[in-house]
């Protein structure tokens, strides 16, 4: 049988170390760059000086240092990182697409996607079609003669749908379409470069950082078209600036290296609360539970390793009831009403009136998000039983 790609084995793999022998690569805190001969600088401004660093914006060693570990665990040529998940987001967007073009967008996404697609595009005259990303047929048939792009996530936010990133892929070249994946849910979970995606973004923030003490993002793909992104004449993440900080870059490349436990432990216990709420009998989203409509494409696409992701959705059908639960939670030591993911305490979140609030309320219905849709992250518990048992308290008190 053909091993599965191995995310945690390419960084382990990965030789990164300072220039005095350090373990850990050094932090370069320098924003511009000397050179000995003045061609040399002319040559690095045109993208030809290999292992030469021009200005922060640009490139720096630090920040290359964790390109080079994000490219590694996606199976991408080259990476580039970011101030925010959604610098990534929108820079990919704007480099692909130019006034006059289409995308195709799934309809459940982050609320900060779907505002940017919904709302902001409109002034470059670029369309979008939001689509159910779950149903093949509906994305065939949104597909235009000028459609540049399929932006979806491998597990939707909020309501944590599983997209079929093979069949789209296959898609989007039968057309010369760009399939864009947001894999932010499930890293190393899912690998969307190795399943025939063509760019795929994070917001590094959540797990990937896993410790919610900063902002940032990553945009994976190959060399090419990270070359067009960082160019000094047309590329967008060069000429917007959503330059990460490199102390950030530094932080976010040693908590990498402990990613593939930290996976493991949140879609362990996100396994054991959704089978407790669905004994409790509580309407329960969860990609790992056999019944569940995204299960049969997950299992086809994941590295079963990492297990099915650490968030759940719950549904208690109002607001009211949602946000006395949350309150109560809280209370109960539970974890923390806020919003987020990735981080190594549970956190939860009425998804329709935080993170998905951007979403008009008849959209929301229209995609099925439910009022009283509860998503939580759940977090590293070593006594994951003792967190239920809290969590059951506070419902049986509704």
């Amino acid at each position: 049988m053909e091993k599965k790609f191995d995310p945690s084995l390419k960084i382990f793999e990965l030789l990164q170390f300072g220039e005095y022998g350090d373990v850990n690569p050094s932090v370069c805190d320098s924003a511009t760059f000397t050179f000995m001969q003045a061609k040399t600088m002319m040559d690095t401004f045109q993208g030809e000086a290999e292992g030469c660093f021009l200005y922060s914006r640009h490139w720096n060693p630090s920040n290359k240092y964790l390109a080079d570990a994000l490219a590694a665990m996606e199976g991408t040529e080259s990476a580039w990182v970011t101030a925010s998940g959604m610098a990534a987001i929108t820079c990919s967007i704007l480099q692909i697409c130019s006034s006059g073009d289409h995308i195709i967008c799934s309809l459940t996404t982050y609320g900060g996607t779907f505002a940017f697609l919904y709302n902001y595009v409109k002034k470059f005259n670029i369309e979008v079609s939001f689509v159910d990303i779950t149903n093949l047929e509906s994305v065939r048939k949104a597909i235009r003669s000028n459609t540049k792009m399929i932006y979806t996530e491998s597990m939707t936010n909020p309501l944590l749908q599983i997209s079929d990133i093979p069949a789209l892929a296959k898609m989007a070249g039968e057309h010369h379409i760009k399939l864009v994946v947001d894999n932010t849910f499930t890293p190393m979970i899912v690998a969307p470069a190795t399943l025939g995606a063509h760019v795929v973004v994070y917001s590094m923030t959540k797990f990937i950082n896993g410790k919610n003490d900063c902002v940032a993002g990553a945009i994976c793909a190959s060399k090419e078209f990270i070359d067009s992104l960082s160019d000094v004449n047309s590329g967008t993440a060069m000429l917007l600036g959503p330059a990460l900080d490199p102390l950030r870059s530094s932080g976010i490349l040693k908590n990498m290296h402990t990613l593939h436990i930290r996976m493991k432990q949140h879609s362990k216990n996100a396994m054991y609360l959704a089978e407790k709420f669905k004994e409790y009998g509580i309407k329960i989203k969860y990609p790992g539970l056999q019944e569940d409509k995204g299960y049969d494409t997950l299992i086809r696409i994941m590295n079963p390793e990492f297990g099915f992701g650490g968030l759940i959705a719950i549904d208690l059908l109002t607001s009211e009831k949602a946000a006395k639960l949350m309150e109560m939670m809280e209370k109960e030591g539970v974890g923390y009403l806020a919003v987020s993911l990735g981080y190594f305490k549970t956190l939860f979140s009425n998804s329709g009136k935080s993170t998905s609030s951007e979403v008009p309320e008849e959209i929301q219905r229209e995609m099925g998000l439910s009022e009283g849709l509860v998503r939580f992250s759940v977090g590293l518990d070593n006594d994951i039983e003792s967190t239920w048992q809290k969590i059951k308290n506070c419902l049986d008190k509704l």
